[in-house]
């Protein structure tokens, strides 16, 4: 039986990448007209495994990078002036959208709103702890502090 590598995930063989023997018919007919694998030679293996690398060496550096950004941003203060009344209520709130667009002010780093975990938006002066997603699963805790604006 002739081996072929996937080039996209199949439920019934495997995933992306791997290496796996199928019948001849199989491959000929199936796979390769639907661009779901190649026949597996020498050079193929080969560029596969050296593609594995670099992508297994490219997450490693994402997720030191992001490590990084996460310790930067656990030691940011962050000052956002609104206007607000006497009270220390605000004339509108503090969203999302301001902590990520204060966040790339003073560090340059670029969080999506989405990232922004707040309960609701900030209505009052105060300090807040807000919690920001830097990648999947990598979360940084930034300290904020909503001030009145003279």
């Amino acid at each position: 039986m002739p081996e072929a590598i996937l080039l996209k995930d199949v439920d019934t063989l495997g995933e992306q990448g791997a290496v796996v023997e199928v019948s001849k018919g199989y491959l000929r007919n199936y796979l390769i007209p639907r661009k779901l694998a190649q026949p597996a030679t020498k050079g193929a293996i080969e560029t596969v495994r050296q593609r594995q690398a670099a992508a297994e060496r490219a997450a490693r550096e994402a997720v030191e990078r992001a490590q990084e950004n996460v310790n930067l941003l656990n030691r940011t203060v962050l000052t956002i002036p609104q206007q607000a009344g006497a009270d220390g209520r605000l004339f509108g709130s503090v969203t999302a959208q301001d902590i990520a667009n204060a966040i790339r002010e003073a560090r340059g780093l670029r969080i999506d709103k989405r990232g922004v975990h707040m309960p609701e938006p900030i209505k009052n002066v105060g300090t807040y702890m807000v919690v920001v997603e830097v990648v999947e699963g990598v979360t940084a805790t930034v300290k904020t502090m909503v001030v009145a604006k003279r």
